[in-house]
């Protein structure tokens, strides 16, 4: 048997809630690090804090994914999962930057940071099944369309995630000066926008898609998946451990260039908004509070938002055509390639405006890590098994992360000198790495489209 061929809109409707997941996961990329600030962090402490998302990562996306592969009731096999994320989530963008109404019983520093891990938390309570449903619900001949059209929807919630406090300001007049210890209203009503957004979208999927029952899951099994599973149902939490070990190939070449991605990525989000007050606007170096500094964070909101528009673009009407014609992973490679001069020529941009170029070249990449991994993966992944081993998968995700905010502070403050500027090139030439890493790869769906 066959799965059913889903037409544009029965993909869009079935990745929708990604808009609203990427639009909070936008608003807490570009403003965690000035919130944090905000409330007293140094900037070498920064990565410190951005721990929690990767080990958030870490921890809930496998055991997620066990559980989602198990589930079937009433509401589906993933869905529920997106509601209660989604739930979660939206309850940490609330809060995080109104941490400072609690400073009577903790640190406002460390209430946000606490806002930070349920955000993160939860994003991946919703972000993982979505992965995992694309996996379920297309034909291989769709999943490359299906993943890029979830990159899309990526990028639109981005792009209005990094957005909303500059057009709140220069477009309906919300301020966004501020006192020491205080959040800008700007920023304060963007993520309350946001937690909006995000249970709207999800609520869209969910009365929208259909997903199939393990049962016809079974039946569309490929033959030709790398993974072995035997006809007893499996039900252990853990045996994540024995399906880490038993991985497929595929995934074990892919985790290095995941490592170096996400790697490079984690840098470019954790010292984005430093970097640029400091290396393009000129701030000093211990600046963080003037209204300067404010006037670069949300410039950087707005950087984020174009590299996330251009991957949207990207994703939706080219990257499919590309990879059909010169493959998944030349197609990668080059993606990364042009990412990474993107993140490097940041340092000689003359002026803000300059570094929109940058963004044009980092979204490029940005498109194809959303997309081209994913699509590598899922066709050496047998369906029963696909929520599991996506969140595995996302070990090479979160690992690189939580290994550069360890080291990603002390070598700021210490190799560094506490420029951040070179932190971005440091990503920079992590993305380039990768590129060189996918060739390495084994595409095993790459006979089949």
């Amino acid at each position: 048997m066959e799965k059913r061929k889903l037409s544009f809109w029965e993909i869009w409707n079935m990745s929708f809630g990604f808009l609203g997941i990427q639009m909070g996961f936008a608003l807490q990329n570009a403003n965690a690090s000035r919130i944090l600030q905000i409330f007293g962090a140094d900037v070498h402490e920064l990565s410190w804090f951005w721990i929690i998302a990767p080990l958030m990562g870490l921890i809930v996306q496998p055991i997620i994914g066990h559980y989602s592969d198990k589930t079937w009731g009433k509401f589906g096999r993933r869905k529920p999962f997106f509601l209660v994320g989604a739930i979660l989530a939206s309850v940490g963008l609330i809060l995080m930057p109104q941490a400072n109404i609690f400073i009577s019983v903790l640190p406002a520093l460390w209430v946000g940071a606490g806002m930070l891990m349920i955000m993160d938390a939860s994003f991946n309570i919703a972000m993982e099944p979505f992965r995992a449903l694309v996996g379920d619900n297309l034909r291989t001949d769709q999943r490359t369309a299906g993943f890029s059209i979830q990159t899309a929807l990526i990028g639109f919630g981005a792009v209005i995630g990094s957005a909303l406090p500059y057009v709140l300001t220069k477009w309906f007049g919300v301020s966004n000066s501020t006192v020491p210890g205080s959040v800008p209203l700007n920023l304060t009503l963007s993520f309350v926008l946001g937690a909006v957004v995000l249970i709207g979208s999800i609520l869209v999927t969910l009365f929208t898609t259909k997903e199939y029952s393990p049962e016809e899951l079974e039946l569309f099994e490929d033959p030709q998946s790398e993974v072995d599973i035997p006809s007893e149902e499996k039900s252990k939490l853990t045996d994540i451990f024995t399906d880490f070990a038993k991985m497929p190939t595929t995934m074990r070449q892919l985790s290095w260039v995941q490592f170096f991605s996400w790697f490079g990525l984690f840098g470019m989000w954790v010292f984005s908004t430093p970097a640029i007050a400091h290396h393009i606007y000129g701030l000093p170096l211990n600046d963080n509070s003037s209204q300067t500094y404010q006037d670069a964070g949300d410039w950087v909101g707005i950087l984020f938002g174009v590299y996330n528009l251009v991957s949207a673009i990207i994703a939706l009407f080219f990257l499919p055509m590309i990879a059909k014609k010169i493959g998944r992973k030349s197609t990668h490679a080059l993606s990364l390639v042009i990412g990474g001069i993107g993140l490097i020529s940041i340092y000689f941009m003359p002026d803000e405006n300059w570094v929109i170029l940058s963004m044009v070249l980092i979204g490029v990449a940005w498109a194809s890590i959303l997309a081209m991994p994913y699509a590598i993966l899922a066709g050496s992944i047998a369906p029963k098994k696909m929520g599991v081993y996506m969140g595995i998968f996302n070990f090479f995700i979160v690992i690189p992360q939580i290994i550069n905010a360890i080291i990603g502070g002390p070598i700021v403050k210490y190799l560094y000198n506490g420029d951040a500027m070179y932190a971005l090139i440091t990503s920079g030439v992590s993305f380039l790495i990768a590129a060189v890493l996918v060739y390495k790869v084994k595409d095993v769906d790459d006979v089949k489209i």
